[in-house]
């Protein structure tokens, strides 16, 4: 089983290249670690919420931009492992003092999928969620999300990942919660969809909305508080 290490974090938008060579720099690290995949996406689509959205999430600043990225693993042992191994090398402590955003405001989590309808290859575009599911739902979440990510895929999606909250850690200022204003019986659900380009993105969601079987079950969560967006890859590595 595989295993995800999610992150979201503000990114001040004058600082997005220094972002882009900050993360490239890690990616060359971690993939010594055991990193088999490493994605950033950059804000692109991130609407505000009446309730919760990606900017509350992270208490983002009027000039910063929201990022969504991932870092995937063979299994938990080996993201356990890499993170040790991180925690002890001196060129991580170099690029973790250098970081062009404010560290203490992004949210860290490990998940554990349940759902990955994949296609290989790099992605042109990314459409990422948090969703606080009742820990009791788990298995009608995961029929409905089973349902629904057949769909998305069949309208063009490349990759359709769904991960089940595993090592989601309190934070002093931000956390996956407090993103999606979690219930003490609820867990968080890190998703995200793959798409070829933001095109192929924008024409099938209009076919997706428009499915009828996209609404032939009932929600086993409260989809007010899912935090959704779109992001542009700056790296896929």
């Amino acid at each position: 089983m595989s295993y995800i290490a999610g992150f979201v974090a503000a990114v001040p938008a004058a600082n997005k290249e220094a972002y882009r060579r900050h993360v490239a720099k890690a990616a060359a690290v971690l993939r010594e670690f055991g990193t088999t995949r490493m994605v950033e996406g950059w804000g692109d689509d991130v609407p505000g919420g009446n309730i919760t959205d990606f900017r509350g999430a992270v208490k983002a600043k009027p000039d910063e931009v929201i990022t969504f990225s991932w870092h995937e693993y063979a299994d938990k042992a080996a993201a356990d492992s890499a993170y040790q191994t991180m925690m002890s090398d001196p060129r991580m402590a170099d690029i973790g003092a250098s970081m062009p955003f404010d560290g203490k405001r992004m949210i860290i989590g490990g998940f554990t999928p349940f759902i990955d309808l994949n296609t290989t290859g790099k992605t042109g575009y990314i459409d990422g969620s948090l969703v606080p599911v009742p820990a009791a739902n788990k298995q009608a979440y995961l029929a409905v999300a089973t349902k629904q990510a057949a769909v998305i895929k069949e309208h063009g999606a490349t990759r359709v990942v769904e991960a089940w909250g595993d090592d989601v850690p309190d934070g002093e200022v931000t956390d996956y919660r407090g993103a999606v204003k979690a219930t003490g019986d609820e867990v968080v659900v890190y998703a995200w969809v793959e798409w070829p380009s933001k095109q192929v993105r924008d024409e099938a969601w209009k076919k997706v909305i428009a499915d009828p079987r996209m609404y032939a079950d009932t929600m086993p969560y409260d989809n007010q508080r899912r935090v959704h967006g779109g992001f542009a890859p700056i790296l896929d590595a």
